[in-house]
């Protein structure tokens, strides 16, 4: 045999020896899970999407679990029964870290590796978080409230009280806002997930004039942008400002029409999908130690934050986004 074919065969053995350990390492019998709330909404949707992308991609099992509302005992549930099922590593976004974070050590002490995605825990024991700098986001949607009402007027917040990344938001907003002395923050409003309770308090707020008029209804969840924007616009009140938060295909519709001023698009996406990538690193080259605060460890192979993105969609841009949503469901 000629050395140049024995050198090609050796070659091709090689390749087929490597390919084949490679696929060797992942069986569908490692489960990875992702635990959320408000699992019907479209945001969960994307998210979820993402994650079983790359389950398929890495062939693995994938599975999304959570209450399909603002529930946080109902997410504790969820994810103590997928501690219980002994899985290769748990995706979950935290609606209340006071209930979920001893869940979330105990997992984690029980070997199996939990990072969170989309709203954090920061003093549980889990790896990292993957998701939005929420802090930096509340300061972008701040400033474009700032300059869309000429820094004075009448504010109302749509939010989820004790959700860390909707509290992340809120305090970005605030420390903007409170650079201008003539807009005032009148009241912040818990709708606890609850779409319905965000158009009745827009419906209530939007007959106020004079000097209790509201300039501005301002978003910090993905259900409650559209509400405002019904509401406003049932009521024609054309000289108010709506601003959501995500990119829903209701909220960019609302965009293009003018019914939304703009919101501050994530990547609900990508988190499933580096997440899933992550768990399945950490699954198959575990640290020495995994109860461990890496956070402050200078030589620690995980990072403390893995940010996903954000960015403001307006008129300007919206067209884009919808765009790639269309993409992105075929």
């Amino acid at each position: 045999m000629k050395p140049i074919k024995k050198a090609a065969l050796a070659i091709l053995a090689l390749t087929v020896a490597f390919t084949a350990g490679c696929g060797q390492r992942h069986s569908l019998k490692e489960v990875y899970y992702l635990i959320a709330f408000n699992e019907s909404l479209p945001y969960w949707q994307t998210a979820a999407a993402g994650f079983k992308q790359a389950a398929t991609q890495y062939k693995v099992t994938a599975v999304v679990a959570g209450p399909d509302n603002h529930d946080a005992q109902s997410e504790l549930d969820a994810l103590q029964k997928a501690i219980a099922a002994k899985p290769a590593g748990i995706l979950i976004s935290v609606a209340d870290a006071s209930v979920l974070q001893p869940a979330i050590n105990t997992a984690v002490a029980a070997g199996i590796p939990v990072i969170t995605v989309d709203s954090d825990a920061a003093g549980s024991r889990r790896l990292y978080f993957i998701g939005t700098n929420n802090l930096e986001a509340g300061r972008l949607g701040g400033r474009r409230a700032i300059a869309k009402l000429g820094g004075k007027g009448n504010v109302v917040f749509f939010t989820l009280s004790g959700q860390p990344n909707t509290e992340e938001r809120l305090k970005g907003f605030k420390e903007v806002v409170a650079t201008r002395p003539d807009i005032k923050i009148v009241d912040v409003i818990d709708t606890k997930g609850d779409a319905r309770v965000a158009f009745d308090k827009a419906q209530e707020l939007i007959v106020q004039t004079g000097e209790k008029k509201i300039d501005a209804f301002i978003c910090l969840d993905s259900a409650s942008g559209k509400q405002a924007a019904d509401v406003v616009k049932r009521a024609n009140a054309t000289d108010r400002l709506v601003m959501a938060w995500d990119v829903n295909q209701d909220t960019l519709d609302d965009i293009k029409a003018g019914a939304i001023d703009s919101t501050v698009a994530q990547k609900p996406f990508t988190m499933g999908y580096v997440g899933l990538k992550a768990l399945d690193e950490v699954f198959h080259n575990p640290p020495r130690q995994l109860n461990k605060d890496y956070s402050v460890d200078s030589f620690s192979q995980y990072p403390v934050f893995v940010d996903t993105g954000t960015s403001l969609v307006d008129k300007d841009n919206v067209d884009i986004y919808i765009a790639s949503a269309a993409a992105g469901t075929k």
